[in-house]
């Protein structure tokens, strides 16, 4: 008889766990998911037929096992794609793969642009020293970023906080310019505050002089060099967005065995010395299990256990948790006012960025998104209208919080002017509010004795926790899903040892630079 399985969310990392169980044993996963749909943060919204992706989600990884995972669930385009038609895109399309002008489940091929806008400019992102960022910074402050820099390089800070991090790999004022203030609207709190610990899971190896090598060594690699992930200009990216290929995950999950329940939030978990003996949901259902892999936020895990069940400082530690909210205000628009001054070409000449830090001091907007770049399949009519989203990010409760969406979207819309993006509220054709909690784990308050908490989890034998929030650290995608693989494979190979799975993303070999091929 195979083990009872029971997995805790449909996100990313959650269903890769039971999709991986049923390819790789005869265990039929049951799926808990508390939500309507799959996906988690990575899921895609649609809009009065217009898809929004919370958050932004490139599909790109140093992975050869999350890679090849993605390209089974929907192959790279063999053929052009709506814009590329238009614009004469040239890609290495694979020979024999889909066609998006005719399939769904395809994956694209996209272009990576990224900035910075801050002084109602666009600046490079990662930050470069090319001339247009100079002229844009002026004289001044260019020679302040130079003379930071050199000293930067000459006098390394002790990294204690995220603000050593930034200003030991930029130096102090291009941090003061382009970190500062964008990482404190992220976290709500100023990065000297804030563990390294993000940068360097974040960031990586990414500074100021590999950003500049990068790029000057660029015509000179040979048909395999390495490249930061950060400075990566090409991804993958589901036709329809992330959720379209979540979702082709969960429908391989029921076509092999397993089950998904939704509207399923676990309330209650009991447990004895031998570990997790059965899990119950809010609606009052009861489900034993021999394992248990839980992507649900550590927070509510511990208040799952209970607090007469659980020793007193890791169940203070880790309710104690902090965590940030995010809200996207979606808009659907004819025109943008800012004009398209790149070389890129793209539909109807609109800028060509994926997402645009706003570094701008007077608003409280962290980033743009314009999903007419992500995918042309993102919206009806990516030819004439532009549909892009608005990101805030919050603490539950406060005042961005709590507004009416009409009055958050008319904040938002006015702040859209006051930059400059657009020429007037009127400009608005429609318009959608979306809210998500606990997006981002956060590495300030009780996050410094974590240590005590992860001691804790591993002590419970038949519990893996995977994914962002199961281990609480900000990841991306494809370290969602190689933490559902380890934590597979260590299930299956009766591994005790559980260092490995909160390795990943952390460990030497996989800060590596991923090869580049030509």
């Amino acid at each position: 008889m195979s083990k009872k399985v029971i997995i805790i969310g449909a996100g990313p990392a959650g269903l890769t766990a039971a999709y991986q169980l049923l390819t790789q044993s005869d265990i039929k996963p049951i799926v808990l998911e508390a939500e309507s749909f799959v996906g988690g943060i990575s899921r895609t919204y649609e809009f009065h037929g217009n898809r929004m992706d919370i958050g932004g989600h490139r599909f790109f990884t140093k992975s050869d096992e999350v890679n090849a995972l993605w390209e089974k669930m929907m192959p790279i385009q063999g053929a052009p794609a709506y814009d590329d038609k238009i614009l004469g895109n040239e890609k290495p399309f694979v020979e024999g793969g889909p066609d998006p002008e005719k399939e769904d489940d395809v994956m694209l091929l996209r272009h990576r642009v990224s900035r910075i806008y801050f002084l109602k400019k666009f600046f490079d992102y990662p930050i470069s020293l090319k001339f247009r960022t100079l002229k844009n910074m002026g004289f001044g402050r260019t020679m302040k970023a130079g003379f930071g820099y050199l000293g930067s390089c000459i006098h390394k800070r002790k990294e204690k906080s995220l603000e050593d991090f930034y200003i030991n790999r930029f130096g102090k004022p291009l941090y003061q310019l382009f970190f500062e203030d964008y990482t404190t609207k992220l976290w709500g709190v100023h990065p000297s505050n804030l563990s390294a610990d993000w940068g360097a899971q974040r960031v990586k190896g990414l500074s100021l002089g590999k950003t500049l090598w990068n790029a000057i060594s660029k015509p000179f690699r040979k048909k395999k060099t390495k490249v930061e992930t950060s400075l990566i200009d090409q991804f993958e990216y589901p036709k329809k967005g992330p959720g379209q290929l979540y979702e082709k995950m969960a429908e391989e999950v029921i076509r092999l065995g397993g089950q998904i329940v939704y509207g399923a939030k676990v309330s209650s978990i009991e447990k004895n010395e031998s570990g997790i003996v059965a899990l119950s949901t809010a609606d009052g259902k009861r489900y034993e299990a021999d394992a248990v892999f839980s992507s649900m936020p550590i927070k509510d895990l511990f208040e799952a256990f209970g607090k007469d069940n659980v020793p007193e400082k890791p169940y203070e530690i880790a309710t104690q948790l902090p965590y940030r909210d995010f809200i996207t205000v979606g808009l659907l628009l004819d025109r943008l006012k800012i004009k398209n001054q790149t070389k890129i070409k793209t539909l109807n000449n609109i800028v060509p960025d994926n997402w645009i830090y706003v570094q701008e001091r007077e608003v409280k907007m962290g980033r743009i998104q314009i999903f007419n770049n992500w995918s042309p399949y993102m919206l009806e009519d990516p030819e004439h209208k532009v549909w892009m989203g608005l990101e805030y990010f919050c603490t539950e409760g406060d005042e961005m919080w709590e507004a009416s969406d009409e009055d958050f979207i008319a904040f938002a819309t006015k702040e859209l002017v006051s930059m400059g993006i657009i020429e007037s509220e009127s400009d608005v054709l429609d318009a959608c509010r979306l809210r998500v909690k606990k997006a981002y784990p956060a590495y300030f308050g009780s996050y410094d004795e974590f240590p005590v908490v992860r001691e804790y989890l591993d002590s419970i034998p038949n519990l893996y926790c995977i994914g962002r929030n199961g281990q609480h650290r900000y990841n991306n995608m494809d370290h969602s899903m190689l933490t559902a693989m380890v934590a597979v494979n260590d299930l299956l190979e009766g591994k005790a040892d559980k260092s490995a799975l909160w390795e990943v993303n952390t460990e030497k070999a996989y800060h590596e630079e991923k090869e580049e091929k030509k």
